[in-house]
């Protein structure tokens, strides 16, 4: 019995999601644009399956995603204006490895705090799914296992999450910047 492109799409994003988001959030560097370039990535496969030889499908993901990230900071590239900022930490010295290890983690914390607190700003439902979703990373199924709720609604939540979510960090550069 041959298996549908729409059964071994779901199959590729249950057994690679994680590996694609994590691929588009090194080169991207974005929680949100990672998960949507992620999103992009698993869409413009099912597009090709039927011309993907069936040889190396986490290889094959794996350079659609790099692929998706490379286009798109290209063009968020050419919209970007160059701060002060970053003009002058891009002429500055390069810190050792271990100095740059410690500032990376020190950053992912910060911003996985900011993460949180912008999660638990937003209304209940959207807080509790947000928290789970995008904080402790948990995927939809688990989330339905916990909460009991209906997938769909959960989707719905989550997507609204994200949207408002979005919002908040934009409204926390504007202030920051």
């Amino acid at each position: 019995m041959a298996i549908s492109m729409e059964q071994q799409l779901e199959t590729m994003v249950q057994q690679y999601q994680n590996l694609i988001y994590s691929i588009c959030y090194k080169l991207i560097g974005d929680y949100f644009d990672a998960q949507d370039m992620a999103q992009e990535t698993f869409l413009s496969a099912y597009k090709n399956l039927p011309y993907f030889d069936g040889v190396n499908e986490r290889a094959w993901l794996c350079k659609i995603a790099t692929n998706k990230c490379l286009d798109y900071l290209k063009s968020t590239g050419r919209r970007q204006i160059p701060t002060e900022d970053s003009y002058f930490l891009s002429l500055g010295p390069q810190p050792s490895s271990a100095q740059s290890s410690i500032e990376k983690d020190y950053l992912e914390t910060e911003v996985r705090k900011e993460l949180y607190d912008c999660c638990c700003q937003l209304k209940p439902p959207y807080r509790d799914v947000a928290v789970d979703y995008f904080y402790y990373e948990m995927d939809i199924g688990e989330i339905v296992a916990k909460t009991g709720k209906n997938i769909k609604t959960l989707q719905t939540q989550i997507y609204r999450a994200k949207a408002m979510l979005k919002k908040l960090y934009r409204k926390e550069d504007l202030r920051n910047g």
